[in-house]
């Protein structure tokens, strides 16, 4: 069982991740952070409390992460991708309306339980500022995986920069550069990780659990948008469910141990790089890049744990 923080910013891809870690048994949400990202903290907070209402688990709690990034810029939002309220056609009953908890319970709930692992699929402002505001307290989670950047292949808000890296690099370059026991999920293998509107569909053919019940809406949205930007693509990629699928399957992608470094400046602004030369030597800290992804075994694995998933507990 993996206990985990899930810092997110939904967006469809983090609300499909934020569904799976809800439905898979071997995963426990101890705390979802939302922060600005894909849309506003407002409302990335409404649609975490919309999902987790539809799971029944409002048990869990929704942690008020940052508004913008280090830099102080208005953030970029993608309602083209995403839609307007970040779920597609989707938009949460007024009646639903998610309360925050202070950021400060982060450090609480870190120092009450054991073997945490710390997901991050949005920018990496609020991680980076855990780490900077609490001493020593990223010495007390066992594993970080996150998703972003592109090594040595085409980014997608820049010919070089991955979204997340790019929305704040000098966080995330304080990310990289700081934490150990670190997983990164980049485009290399992110990209590859696409669900179509049939592996949907015979999904909610399995389940009747409200949650899935919406996928069809969110995910035909989500693929029209792709299909825009990628011609001749048959689905989406699920860059930050494949990041939680890796977290929970490590052996179904490969890794290279490397140091990584992030451009904060520039034209190449949020350009992820990494020595890859053979002569190159592994990272000192135990920094691990995902560059291969099995994906049969991640399209089982997502059918599996989606389709599983049974009614409202």
């Amino acid at each position: 069982m993996k206990n985990i923080i899930l810092f997110a910013d939904p967006g469809i891809d983090d609300s499909i991740a934020i569904m799976y870690a809800l439905l898979n048994p071997d995963i426990r949400v101890l705390a979802i952070v939302s922060s600005y990202g894909n849309t506003s903290k407002e409302q990335a907070t409404d649609n975490i409390a919309y999902l987790l209402k539809l799971a029944g688990r409002e048990d869990i709690p929704i942690i008020g992460g940052t508004n913008s990034p280090s830099s102080g810029e208005i953030p970029t939002y993608y309602p083209e991708i995403h839609g307007q309220e970040g779920l597609g056609p989707i938009r949460p009953p007024e009646s639903i309306s998610g309360e925050l908890t202070n950021f400060s319970e982060l450090y609480k709930i870190i120092k009450d339980q054991d073997n945490i692992t710390i997901v991050d699929v949005g920018r990496n402002t609020s991680l980076a500022a855990l780490h900077l505001l609490g001493e020593n307290i990223v010495e007390e989670i066992k594993e970080f995986y996150i998703m972003g950047g592109a090594f040595l292949v085409p980014g997608n808000v820049t010919p070089s920069a991955e979204a997340n890296f790019y929305g704040d690099p000098i966080a995330s370059q304080v990310v990289v550069r700081d934490l150990n026991n670190l997983y990164v999920v980049p485009l290399n293998v992110s990209n590859k990780a696409i669900i179509t509107m049939d592996q949907i569909r015979y999904i909610q053919q399995m389940s009747d659990n409200p949650l899935i019940e919406i996928m069809d809406e969110v995910m035909e949205y989500y693929i029209d948008a792709y299909k825009k930007l990628v011609p001749g693509i048959n689905g989406a990629p699920l860059h930050d469910v494949v990041t939680l699928s890796l977290m929970a399957n490590p052996e179904m992608g490969k890794s290279i141990r490397r140091e990584i470094n992030i451009l904060t400046t520039g034209t190449g602004m949020g350009t992820s790089i990494a020595d890859f030369r053979p002569s190159s030597k592994p990272a000192e800290k135990n920094i691990n890049i995902f560059l291969e992804l099995d994906y049969p075994m991640f399209v089982e694995d997502f059918i599996n744990v989606m389709g599983k998933a049974d009614g409202k507990p």
